[in-house]
Order: C-alpha cells, then structure tokens, then sequence
C-alpha cells in the first residue's frame, strides 16, 4: 500500500513537471506569435551597402521585440513581386522596399496597398509613391552633380563613359544630376554608355567593352561604387588606370581607399546607417498612427583626395 502511494506521489509530481513544461514552451510560441512581424525586401544583398541597412532595420525592430523578415530577389523583379505577396500572406504589419524596377514593381505596391500593409521605399523612389507611406533616400540628384562638379573643378574636358542601372530611379537621378551639370560645357562629351545593374561583376565587362569601342575615353561616371570597382579592374587589366577618372556614388570603405592610394577620383558618399535607422524609426510612428513626411532626402558627401585624409576609410557613415 505504502509502494502504490509513493508511486502516486512520483507520478502526480512527473505530471505536474510536464504540464509545467509544456505550458512554458505554449507561453513562449504564444509570444513569439504575438512579437510583430516586419518585411524587408531589397534588390538585392550582393551589395554591402544593403546588408548596412538591413542590419540597422533589424536592430532597431529585434531592440523594441520584434520580428524582420528580409528577402533578396537577386534583381528580379518578378521573384522581387512574390516575396511581397509571400510576406503579407505571412502577416507582417509593415513593408521596407528597396524596388528593383522602380516601375515595374508596382503591381507589389498595390497588393500591401490592398492589404493596408503600409510600405516605406528606402534608398530609391517609386514611380507612383500615392502606394507608400515614406521614401527614404539620398539626394541622388545632388550626388551627380557633386561628381560632376568636382570633374569641372579638376579638368578641362574629356571622353565620358556612364556606367547606369536604369530600373533604379536612384540611378537615372545620379546620372542626369551629373549630366545637368556638365551640360553647358561642351569640352565633356558622353561618348559611350552601358547598363551595369550596379554589380561590379556586370561593370566590369561592360566597362572592357567600351574601352574596346573608345580607347579615347578618360571620365567614368559610375552609377555606385561597385559599378565604379568593377571600371577600376577593367582600366587596371587594360593599363589605364592613371589616365582616367572614375567617380562612384556610395562611400563604401573599399572605394574609399581606393582614392586614397589614388585609382579612383570621388565619390559621393551615402549614409546607409542612417537611411536604415531613420526607416525603423518611420515604421513604428506610422505604426502608431502618427503622421510622417512623404519624402526624406539626405545628403550625400563628397570624398576625394582633397578630403580623404580626414575620413573613416574603415567604416560606413
């Protein structure tokens, strides 16, 4: 009698550890569940500036017990379309966008827009923004021209190549900020141009195929810094990094030595830290119902050899 007792005793404390157990694993899903969920979908990751902004993002919404699912397409804007159709199946509150077609993604924009899933577009603008709630970007614009007048203020004239990535509005904006500048000067000449996708393994062929058609050339125009590296590697295999400038448009610290050691001439240096900060801070205010500006700019800084000395080579602003 005494044994089944004890037997009793055991098996009503196992019990009450299981129950104990499995209410705790219950709570902690019943958590996760209820912590909110944000989408982030970028053009792509091959790209460290991106993976800065989606490392902010994330901390900012892991600091306040929340949740970021973040996608690459691979700059296909198709994939890129799923994604977002995939993350508001998957009942995110909010949506950060990094487009890769500025028009060509809004059939995306019109599904969360359906959905009442805000969206912020970070690092480029969309064609119709009536479907976000914030554009967060550079002053693109603003970074062609300071390319451009730094070229004014170092030469005379010369043969222009243009890398361009023309499904990023970003891109379209920092080559016409660019050729604007340089429009009433006829001793600069665009003898060439070629679609990159901002990838430096795309540049650089593009690049070497240029060369091949204008070995006159002696400006290049890249649309970032990755476009801009992989000129420099075609101009270094080619032998002719000394007679040409290249200008970029990002900051990365690669590029930033770069100019330096003198194989690249400017660029205009971007702030992905604050692009990704300032995004997280836009979600949680709209969020919160608060009313947010349509369009934020920031600006862009210009790094060449002039000022080198005095920056972060090692870092992103």
């Amino acid at each position: 009698m005494k044994k089944f007792s004890w037997l009793i005793i055991v098996g009503a404390v196992l019990s009450a550890f299981v129950f104990i157990h499995l209410a705790q694993t219950d709570y902690s899903i019943r958590q996760n569940e209820n912590r909110r969920k944000f989408g982030a979908v970028y053009m792509t990751l091959n790209n460290p500036f991106y993976e800065i902004i989606d490392e902010e993002i994330r901390t900012a919404v892991e600091n306040h017990g929340g949740i970021l699912i973040s996608r690459d397409p691979a700059l296909d804007v198709n994939h890129q379309i799923e994604e977002i159709r995939e993350l508001i199946e998957l009942g995110v509150e909010l949506i950060f966008i990094n487009p890769v077609d500025w028009q060509e993604i809004e059939p995306a924009l019109k599904l969360a827009y359906n959905a009442q899933i805000p969206i912020i577009a970070i690092d480029t603008n969309v064609e119709d923004d009536k479907y976000v709630a914030c554009t967060i970007v550079s002053d693109n614009y603003s970074a062609g021209v300071q390319c451009a007048r730094h070229l004014l203020s170092h030469s005379d004239g010369g043969n222009i190549a243009l890398l361009k990535h023309s499904q990023a509005y970003s891109s379209v904006d920092r080559i016409q900020g660019f050729l604007d500048t340089l429009s009433g000067n006829p001793n600069f000449i665009v003898v060439d141009e070629a679609e990159c996708l901002g990838q430096l393994e795309l540049a650089m062929p593009a690049m070497e195929g240029m060369l091949n058609r204008h070995p006159e050339i002696n400006i290049v125009m890249a649309l970032n810094d990755p476009a801009a590296m992989g000129a420099i590697a075609a101009l270094q295999n080619a032998g002719r990094l000394n007679d040409v400038s290249v200008y970029g448009v990002d900051g990365v610290p690669e590029t930033k030595e770069m100019i330096l050691y003198k194989r690249m001439t400017a660029t205009a240096a971007q702030s992905p830290r604050s692009i990704g900060r300032l995004a997280a801070e836009q979600a949680y205010r709209i969020l919160n119902g608060e009313t947010v500006e349509h369009l934020i700019q920031l600006p862009t800084n210009l790094i060449s050899e002039e000022n080198i000395s005095s920056v972060n080579i090692e870092g992103w602003d």
